[in-house]
């Protein structure tokens, strides 16, 4: 987390609303106080999505509100009535917003679009009620099914700037002046080390083409491993298609221009070998100042070779129009900014549970509901003797057989699971 203000790594809770329990109730009127089931399904809980916003430009918001969860569905009603669903909830987000399993640490999405809307958490099934429960041989079945909980969730919110263009370089090498120049940013300006301390964005237009740039505070010596805040800096150019490296070729604070460029880049090297093989120009920066001349020259021996190097003078804005021509002319073959490639889907959701409650009917039935019976209603064919012997293993393997016994069922008792009934046999 950066410090200041500017806020781009938090931590949230997040919870999909519970599913509303099932109703279990009978119709009545007068004189005839119980005249048939009509308990209504209970709703499903809300959702978590998160949503991208373009006007957002920190996560600074969320060092307040840090809990979010949807609502519950409600309770199944009378006559057959379904349970209202819970209301969903929607995070606005940053663009360029990863969001991480605290736990595992798993990716689960990048929030990369403006306005697109990520299904994060989803809520839990709502139960049903007793009347779903009738069948040709059970009229008034005494019982209802729970809804589906959910858990909550910790994510970590990881917000990296989406720009084409990364300005790096270490403190007070212009970077913020150039960017104000070559773009309608106004970032602070001073003459001293760490005034930039959150990254800068600036459109860059030139005719009908555009590229954004970002100005990434200043690197020092051992960022790569979270020196002076290095990490927290790197993250932000991981995105860019390519490197603006800013350096002050005037050598007036007593640097080496040749040995600062160097070090900038076994920095780069040392956090992810992705960023330091991006396309990298160099820009020489206070090239007004006495003995920039003879920087330049040396600066060019040294790497004139391998990178193209603008002389500017970002203060008065000299050099810059061929620098941004010459970042166009590098950007035209580069794909565009692409969001991090997520290997497999992924949404919270109620686990499912195996678990099972048995009841007994007026006609003396045992009926098995629960997570169990789901499962099995979903994975048994009916007509298949090798299904049904598959059935008939996960009732004993899972402990129905024997709550079955113990509740004091006997052989010959009818059990009725889902849409299967058969006589009980221990």
């Amino acid at each position: 987390m950066a410090n200041g203000e500017f806020t781009d790594k938090v931590k949230i809770l997040i919870k999909a609303g519970d599913g509303g329990d099932g109703m279990n109730s009978f119709k009545a009127f007068k004189g005839k106080p119980a005249c048939g089931p009509d308990g209504g399904d209970g709703g499903r809980g809300g959702d978590v999505w998160f949503v991208g916003d373009k006007d957002m430009t920190d996560l600074f918001s969320f060092r307040f509100s840090s809990r979010f969860f949807a609502e519950d569905g409600e309770r199944g009603g009378t006559n057959q009535c379904s349970g209202k669903s819970g209301k969903s909830v929607y995070i606005k987000v940053p663009l360029g917003t990863l969001v991480r399993d605290e736990e595992t640490g798993r990716l689960i999405c990048d929030v990369f679009e403006d306005g697109k809307q990520i299904l994060v958490a989803r809520g839990g099934n709502g139960g049903k009620g007793n009347v779903r429960f009738t069948t040709a041989r059970r009229h008034a079945p005494d019982f209802a099914q729970k809804g589906e909980r959910v858990k909550k969730h910790s994510v970590i919110l990881e917000m990296k700037v989406i720009a084409d263009v990364g300005l790096v370089g270490f403190p007070n090498v212009g970077k913020s002046t150039l960017l104000s120049k070559i773009s309608a940013a106004k970032p602070k300006i001073a003459n001293y080390h760490f005034t930039t301390l959150s990254p800068n964005l600036g459109a860059v237009r030139f005719y009908d083409k555009s590229f954004i740039a970002a100005d990434i505070p200043g690197l020092i010596e051992g960022a790569a491993e979270g020196a002076g805040l290095g990490h927290d800096f790197l993250r932000h150019i991981e995105r860019t298609r390519m490197l603006c490296h800013v350096v002050d070729i005037s050598g007036c604070e007593g640097r080496d221009p040749v040995e600062d460029f160097r070090k900038i880049n076994a920095e780069l090297k040392e956090y992810s070998e992705k960023l330091a093989s991006l396309p990298q120009i160099v820009v020489c920066n206070k090239c007004d100042v006495y003995g920039a001349e003879e920087n330049l020259a040396a600066f060019r021996k040294e790497y004139g070779g391998r990178y193209k190097i603008y002389p500017v003078t970002a203060v008065t804005g000299e050099g810059t129009r061929a620098l941004v021509e010459g970042i166009f002319d590098v950007l035209k073959d580069l794909p565009p900014v692409q969001p991090l490639p997520i290997e497999e889907s992924f949404e919270y959701r109620a686990e499912d549970k195996l678990d099972f409650e048995i009841f007994r009917d007026e006609n003396g039935v045992y009926v098995v509901v629960g997570g169990l019976v789901d499962m099995l209603c979903r994975n048994v064919v009916l007509n298949n003797p090798d299904s049904m012997q598959y059935f008939q293993k996960v009732l004993r393997l899972r402990g129905v057989i024997r709550k079955l016994t113990e509740m004091g069922c006997r052989e010959g008792d009818t059990v009725s699971i889902g849409e299967v009934e058969f006589d009980f046999v221990p």
